[in-house]
């Protein structure tokens, strides 16, 4: 097969460490491979890319092994003079025969040098830190919504009708409600004359909605069990 890059990286990523296969092909066309194992602490990463920048090689290929690909990608990159490519590790692993880290990493290596993997797309890093960014503020969200309707169901089986008054049952009046409702206050017409904002105007509505059927402990313990 037809050599593209001289000399090309293969790295084998996993939790705690990662293999890394320096291939080169020597003037005479003899095919000369370096292995080592490096762990994955931050160090340890750094001093891989300090030993990938001696032997000369630009080009470094890895596999996108869960998430454990990401530390060593960012510190490669902002070590700089590497030509990064990502691969879908199933696009590699399809090919039998290879049993351990360190074929792995070699078969990386050859195949990056013959050009014959398929690069993932990379956003740069603004856009990464941004995708995680709004990954969590989504999952943040989405718990908040599950809180949200436990807690609305707790309500409805006591019969506490609060979300058929309070447009939020979390708002300010919704909160003040439960919190008294925990702390054993079983008058509903004094929750209702408390009520603020919007809610002062529907007081006599409140009162009948908050007049439920369970008691303050009922209503911890179910809140508590969920």
């Amino acid at each position: 097969m037809e050599t593209l890059y001289p000399c090309c990286v293969g790295l084998d990523v996993h939790k705690k460490t990662v293999v890394a296969c320096v291939r080169c092909v020597a003037p005479d066309g003899q095919v000369v491979k370096q292995v080592r194992s490096f762990d994955t602490f931050t160090d340890d990463l750094r001093a891989l890319a300090d030993w990938l920048a001696t032997q000369g090689a630009t080009r470094v290929a890895l596999e996108s092994t869960g998430v454990y690909w990401k530390p060593v990608w960012s510190i490669l990159e902002a070590h700089g003079g590497f030509e990064l490519m990502l691969v879908n590790a199933q696009h590699i692993k399809q090919v039998p025969g290879r049993k351990t880290d360190v074929k792995d990493a070699e078969w990386i290596a050859e195949l990056l040098q013959h050009g014959l993997l398929r690069p993932s797309f990379v956003p740069p890093k603004p856009i990464r830190q941004l995708r995680d960014l709004t990954r969590q503020w989504a999952q943040l969200i989405a718990q908040r919504a599950r809180v949200i309707n436990r807690i609305q169901k707790v309500l409805e089986d006591a019969n506490i009708q609060l979300a058929g008054v309070a447009t939020d049952v979390l708002g300010a009046s919704g909160r003040a409600r439960i919190a008294a409702l925990i702390a054993g206050e079983d008058d509903p017409a004094a929750w209702a004359g408390r009520a603020k904002g919007s809610l002062r105007g529907k007081r006599a509505e409140l009162c009948r909605a908050l007049r439920g059927a369970a008691r303050s402990r009922s209503i911890t313990a179910s809140c508590c069990r969920r």
